[in-house]
């Protein structure tokens, strides 16, 4: 019989060259799941990432320290124990500018993938 649940102890560990950890839980590059991603990530004092335009619906949650939003030109800075769902189709830049690392949870509906976050050039 096969089991209705799914336990994910060895998330698949996304390279990067920004000092930002991810780590996806579920999504396409763990399951496949081209319907939802979900990551925990920690993103490095002093870092960002370019404006992007993504074509999914971002929810996050701050485990720990802060994180700020650049969205649609409004500047919005979430703290531990917030959280945000920012629309898809909004143009938008994550950053940690801070002294501090952050740590947070990011769920995209449908999932993360490169040909949707349609990130512009630095």
């Amino acid at each position: 019989m096969k089991k209705k649940y799914s336990i994910q102890k060895t998330p698949f560990v996304v390279p990067t060259t920004d000092g930002k950890l991810i780590e996806e839980h579920f999504g396409n590059a763990t399951d496949g799941n081209s319907q939802i991603s979900i990551a925990h990530m920690i993103a490095p004092p002093k870092w960002s990432e370019p404006f992007q335009t993504p074509e999914f619906d971002e929810y996050t949650y701050i485990i720990k320290g802060k994180k700020q939003f650049i969205i649609d030109g409004e500047t919005v800075v979430l703290e531990a124990g917030q959280s945000i769902k920012i629309d898809k189709n909004t143009r938008v830049q994550y950053s940690n500018p801070f002294d501090n690392e952050c740590e947070y949870i990011a769920i995209c509906l449908p999932a993360f993938s490169m040909d949707l976050v349609n990130r512009e050039e630095e």
